[in-house]
Order: C-alpha cells, then sequence, then structure tokens
C-alpha cells in the first residue's frame, strides 16, 4: 500500500449500515433527562426564581449545586456553569430541570417564573466597542515602518461578516454518570481533555475521579471544541448529586440559537500603493465575542495572523480586538479567524486590482512571497511556496485566460490566493499542548492507536491507522483505534487547527518506526511519543514576534457565478482550487475535505445569513437558516501539487480548515464582476445586491 492510494474508510462500513451508536442511541440504567432552563432577557440581575413544589422524580440542579466552582475553565473563567445572580445574553443557563419523563419536566418548566431587573443590552458590535470596559483583549503588532513609506496614492474599506452556523448534523449532547465513584461524561465533543480540564476546575476532583469517554459524533466544525465542557460541567453535577445518569440532549432549536457560531466581525483595511504595488497595510479587526470570552481571543490571534496572506508586504501595522457584547457566546469554527481577516484581504486586492486596471491574478503575483521572506509577523518561510505554480495550474484547468476574456453578461470570475497554517500558533503546541501519543502492540500482534484525537466526520480513524500501517508495513485492519477515554489515552492535544494528521500523525510516524523493530518482541510493547518544537520555529508570545506557524498549506481559487436580473439572486456554477498541501495522506479524503469545505464556503458567501435581534438568534431552524443543498452546490473542481513538508507524516500538511477559508472572497468578487458592483460584506444575499447598485 502506498501513501496515496485510497482506502476504505475505517468507521464507513457501521454508519452506512446504521449500527454506530451515537449519545441518543446508548442506554443507560436509570437514566433521567434533563432540559435547560433559559433566561428570557440578554441582560439583567435576577431578583427572584419561583419554582413550584418538586413533583415526584423531578429535581433542580442549579449553580447551589456546584461541588467546587460554578466557573467554566476554558481560557479565562469568566463564564458561570448556571448564572445565578445575573444574566448576559438571552438563552443563558440557569439551571437543569431533570427528571424521568421529557413531558413532566416540559410541564413542570412552564410553571417556573423568574423576576429580573432589566438592563439595556449592548448588543451593536461598533457600539459595544466604543466603550472601554467592553474591550476583552487586545493584540497589535508592527512590521517595517509603515508611518515613513512614500506612496502615491492610499485605499481604505471597511468589511463585515456576519454568524455562521457549524449546523452538524447531530446536535450538541451528553451524558453524565456516577460509576464506581467516579464522574464520567459521555458527549459528542472534539476535545476530551478541554472537557476533563473544565471538570477538574467546576467540580473539586482531579483526573483519577474524573473521566470523560468521547462517543461516535456526527459532526462538529469547531462547534464542539469549547461549548461541551459546559455542557459537561451541568451534568456532571447533575450526576453527582441525583446518583443516576443524566442526559442533556439540545433540541435543534436550543442548538442553533444558543450554542457558540462563528463570530461577526469588522475589518477596516487601509493599503498605501507606489507603481502599483503594495507597499504597506493598515489593518484593524474586531470581533463579536458575545457575553463571555471563550476562545475568542484564541481565534482574534489567528485571525491577525494570517494577515498579510501570501504576498509579501514590507510593512505591516496590525491590531486586534475582541469585543464584549450582550449576544450569544462566539467560538470555534473551521478555519478560526482566517475566514474573516482572508476574506477582507482577499476582496480588498480583488478592489484594488480593478482600481488598478490589473488582472486580479496577474496584481497578485507581483506580491507573492517565497521561501527565506519575511512572515507578517517577522518569522520565517522556512518551506518552499509555490504560489507561482499554484496560478498556473488554476489558470491551465480552468482555462482562464480565455475565459475572463469574454464578453459576458451577468456572469462574472473572481480569484482568491490563501494560505493556512497547521497546528497551534507560534510555541503553542510545545509550550500549551505538549502532545503525547502512545502506539501499543497487542499480544496477539495487532496494534492499537492511543491518542485523544477524535473521528467527527473528518477521516481521523483512517488517516492516522494508514500511516502507522504503511510505516508497520502490515494491514490497516491490523490497526485498531481506542476511542478517546481519559482513563485510556493520553492528552495528544484536541482536535483543531488542522493539527491531527500534521502534528498528531507525524508523532505516530515516529512511534510506528520504534515499533517496527520491536514487533517481533513478545507480549505487549508500548512505544510513547512526545512532541518537540522544530529548531526554526522561534516565537515570542509576548510581542506577537516569530513565527507564528511551522508550516502553510496553500490554495489558489477561481469561482464563476451568474446573477438573476430579476431576483438578484446568485448562482455558483464553477469553483476551481489549486491546492498545496504537502503530500496527501489519502486522495479520496482530500477530495472530499475540498469539497465540503468550498460547499460550506458557498454557504458563508451567499446563503447563510444568521443575524441577531437585541441579542437573541433570529434564525435558528432550518426553514430560517439556509445551508447550500444538492441543488446549490456548483461543479467542484481540484487538483493538486506535491510539495513535501520535512516535519509532516509522509510529508503531509494541514488540510481541513484551507479548502473553507478561500471561497468567499472568490464568490464575492465573481459577483461583483458579473454585475459590475462594490461589496463590502458577506452573505451577498439577493438585498445586499440590492443596495449596492443604488
Amino acid at each position: 500500500m502506498k501513501i496515496t492510494d485510497a482506502v476504505h474508510r475505517v468507521d464507513g462500513a457501521g454508519k452506512l449500515k446504521g449500527e454506530t451508536k451515537y449519545i441518543e442511541d446508548m442506554h443507560f440504567d436509570n437514566m433521567l433527562y434533563a432540559k435547560t432552563l433559559r433566561s428570557k432577557i440578554a441582560k439583567g440581575r435576577i431578583t427572584n426564581i419561583e419554582y413550584p413544589e418538586l413533583p415526584k422524580e423531578i429535581f433542580i440542579i442549579d449553580a447551589e449545586d456546584m461541588p467546587a466552582n460554578n466557573e467554566v475553565a476554558i481560557i479565562e473563567r469568566d463564564m458561570p456553569v448556571f448564572a445565578k445572580d445575573a444574566v448576559r445574553y438571552l438563552g443563558e443557563p440557569i439551571a437543569l430541570v431533570v427528571g424521568e419523563d421529557k413531558d413532566a419536566i416540559l410541564k413542570y418548566m412552564s410553571k417556573i417564573k423568574i423576576e429580573y431587573a432589566e438592563e439595556e443590552p449592548v448588543c451593536d458590535l461598533s457600539q459595544a466597542a466604543k466603550k472601554p470596559d467592553h474591550i476583552m483583549t487586545e493584540r497589535a503588532y508592527e512590521k517595517g515602518n509603515l508611518s515613513e513609506i512614500e506612496y502615491d496614492e492610499k485605499v481604505t474599506e471597511i468589511f463585515e461578516t456576519t454568524y455562521q452556523e457549524q449546523l452538524y448534523m447531530e446536535k450538541q449532547g451528553v451524558v453524565g454518570t456516577v460509576e464506581e465513584g467516579v464522574v464520567t461524561v459521555y458527549g459528542s465533543l472534539q476535545c476530551p481533555y478541554y472537557a476533563l480540564g473544565a471538570l477538574k476546575h467546576a467540580m473539586g476532583m482531579d483526573e483519577t475521579k474524573l473521566r470523560v469517554i468521547q462517543t461516535p459524533t456526527g459532526g462538529a466544525f469547531g462547534g464542539k471544541e469549547e461549548y461541551p465542557s459546559l455542557l459537561a460541567c451541568q451534568v456532571a453535577a447533575a450526576a453527582y448529586k441525583l446518583k443516576r445518569p443524566v442526559r442533556l440532549v439540545l433540541d435543534r432549536r436550543e442548538d442553533m440559537a444558543y450554542t457558540t457560531k462563528r463570530h461577526p466581525s469588522k475589518m477596516v483595511i487601509t493599503s498605501y500603493i507606489k507603481d502599483k504595488k503594495v507597499l504597506g497595510m493598515d489593518f484593524d479587526i474586531m470581533l463579536d465575542a458575545g457575553s463571555y470570552l471563550g476562545l475568542s481571543d484564541v481565534v482574534m490571534q489567528r485571525a491577525i495572523f494570517t494577515m498579510t496572506g501570501g504576498y509579501k508586504i514590507a510593512n505591516l501595522k496590525m491590531r486586534g480586538r475582541t469585543v464584549r457584547t450582550n449576544n450569544v457566546f462566539t467560538g470555534a469554527f473551521r478555519g478560526f479567524g482566517a475566514p474573516q481577516s482572508m476574506y477582507a484581504l482577499e476582496l480588498h486586492m480583488s478592489h484594488l486590482a480593478k482600481h488598478l486596471g490589473e488582472d486580479p491574478l496577474k496584481f497578485r503575483r507581483r506580491h507573492y512571497v517565497k521561501r527565506g521572506d519575511l512572515t507578517a509577523t517577522n518569522g520565517r518561510f522556512n518551506e518552499e511556496i509555490y504560489l507561482d505554480r499554484l496560478t498556473d495550474l488554476l489558470e491551465n484547468m480552468s482555462g482562464y485566460k480565455e475565459a475572463v476574456s469574454k464578453k459576458r453578461i451577468l456572469a462574472g470570475y473572481g480569484v482568491s490566493v490563501v494560505p493556512h497554517g497547521g497546528g497551534f500558533t507560534g510555541d503553542g503546541e510545545a509550550v500549551h499542548i505538549k502532545a503525547v501519543v502512545k502506539l501499543k502492540k497487542e499480544s496477539n500482534g495487532r496494534v492499537t492507536i492511543l491518542v485523544s484525537n477524535v473521528e467527527m466526520g473528518q477521516g481521523a480513524i483512517t488517516t492516522l491507522s494508514k500511516i502507522v500501517a504503511i510505516v508497520l508495513e502490515m494491514d490497516m485492519d491490523r490497526v485498531g483505534y481506542e476511542t478517546p477515554d481519559t482513563f485510556k489515552v493520553p492528552d495528544s492535544g484536541p482536535t483543531v487547527a488542522s493539527r491531527t494528521t500534521m502534528v498528531v500523525g507525524a508523532l505516530l510516524a515516529r512511534a510506528a518506526a520504534k515499533l517496527k523493530n520491536r514487533m517481533h518482541e513478545p507480549g505487549e510493547v508500548i512505544i510513547t511519543e512526545h512532541f518537540k518544537q522544530p529548531d526554526y520555529v522561534k516565537w515570542n508570545a509576548e510581542t506577537l514576534q516569530g513565527n507564528a506557524y511551522m508550516a502553510y498549506s496553500w490554495s489558489v481559487l477561481l469561482a464563476r457565478v451568474e446573477v438573476d436580473p430579476v431576483s438578484y439572486e446568485v448562482k455558483c456554477t464553477d469553483i476551481w482550487g489549486a491546492y498545496d498541501v504537502g503530500v496527501p495522506i489519502d486522495e479520496k479524503l482530500l477530495i472530499g475535505q475540498i469539497q465540503g469545505g468550498m460547499v460550506q464556503g458557498l454557504g458563508y458567501a451567499i446563503m447563510e445569513n444568521m443575524t441577531s435581534k437585541a441579542g437573541g438568534i433570529e434564525q435558528f431552524t432550518f426553514s430560517s437558516y439556509p445551508i447550500p443543498t444538492t441543488m446549490d452546490v456548483p461543479k467542484l473542481h481540484a487538483e493538486w501539487i506535491i510539495n513535501p513538508y520535512q516535519d509532516g507524516p509522509f510529508g503531509a500538511k494541514s488540510v481541513g480548515e484551507l479548502t473553507l477559508v478561500g471561497v468567499a472572497p472568490a464568490v464575492a468578487a465573481a459577483i461583483e464582476d458579473a454585475i459590475g458592483i462594490i461589496t463590502s460584506e458577506i452573505p451577498v444575499t439577493p438585498e445586499v445586491i440590492e443596495r449596492s447598485l443604488v
């Protein structure tokens, strides 16, 4: 078997046959159901809660039932497990109502009365940013000296994005139990050790009394990174108090209205131009963090570190802020800040090209970075960068020059050039994550992978099993994968940041190489491998200077759209993508990631308009929040080059997030090309087009 050979997905048969058991399919003896009692206002003090007399087998779990701390430990501890004295967003959890019968729970909840001293919420991002006490975090860095450059002209633009909902197929769900004195949480989640850390703080227990087990997870896209930590603390407290299993599964409307989403953003970018070349940029980005910090500061950092994309810009001034509002708190979503900042940068580059009378690809080529150039944060690009090759590949596969030169009516083309850094930023992998993996040779000669990285539909089990099997020169069916369970697997880090293949896969490849020489030994053999930061990664977390990423993957995209002259509806007919992801571990899985990312990015570009009014999400059903269906999916074309990354398994780099990030700016630029308008927000809905025509 070669690394590029396509293989059957390890988890495919069980899912196709309907045999895979998700959290709602699992049976627990003597189990209770839980429903969340939520705030009906966006901001205010809780002055009184009137609970009717509790009938038999109905229980209340609230802040008073937290064994140690009524706080969710994510990065900060600013979010309560249950709101006690005040609420900060519409739908904030106040208590769990737990019982044996779902209808009885709902009937009882209808009788609960909560009194508030309501306060005026701050829900507008721009208004909140004017209040110093609403700035949660602020980061800034510079490159070169923007104040001393000489330029012919400067161009300033403002871009805005709204929410995007992950809309995973399986809703958020967890079960808490007490088994032999151990509080165990089973859950549909991405990061078992994140949930464990939150439980240790909330429950006041160590890891010998707390256990997290990942159940088969039906999609996540980042939406099950930090949010399950909140749910885990809630059901753990309930199970601990009642000494019975407690299941909490959100209904679809709850899931869409109250869980984390992609951050709305506002970005101001100014470019300084001389002789048709960008000499400097000033970029300011604000993210609506909602009511609590969560992971927003990390999202913001990735958004600003991604600048200035694939371009060599000698002078840069960068500022990023996370802003508190009384909207639902926002968090991780595929791309993690880059979809917002790269949308602004890439559409801005298309606008500059048009302003200067240049072809958008030709204009970009003059700015391409190469190996050895300085990054935005004054690190060095260490690997080979083949943006010209990728651009040539895109032009050839799409017939770009001929297509754009033809006379067209209400049809247009748009491009984008986007990098994505794999793994945690800076020295995060070495200082914060410190990934550990284990490989175990069983007595029967089979090999078991022991990692905390989860399968959530992306093909992680298949990819990691394939890496190990190839190194050991054995059939894949002799390689097993231990379900992530904090009692059984080491902390190899979260399944986020496009790191599973590039970082964890590389550790497993090294472990397999060591195990290969010991496969002949009798009995069990365990090999442990620890992450070691490459020598070329130099990073200062205080100044935000150095190598923000170990390596970058790259994409060059072209989108073609047609615009209806009456309804202003947009039909995307084609998307072409040329990619550098190092060496694909499995080309079939790569195509799946590319196609999925393209479609999700298309929804972000033209369809998925999610808004908040007075702190409440307005679109919280499938009927009000449209995503692309099979009728909306364009022809998807993808090719790639081979550019091995020295520290990746078999030369592999990151894939999962890259494939989404560049789609929205390419599609937005294509719409502008089709009807001769300028836009500054996504999604580009018919209403946006109509406003732009005025």
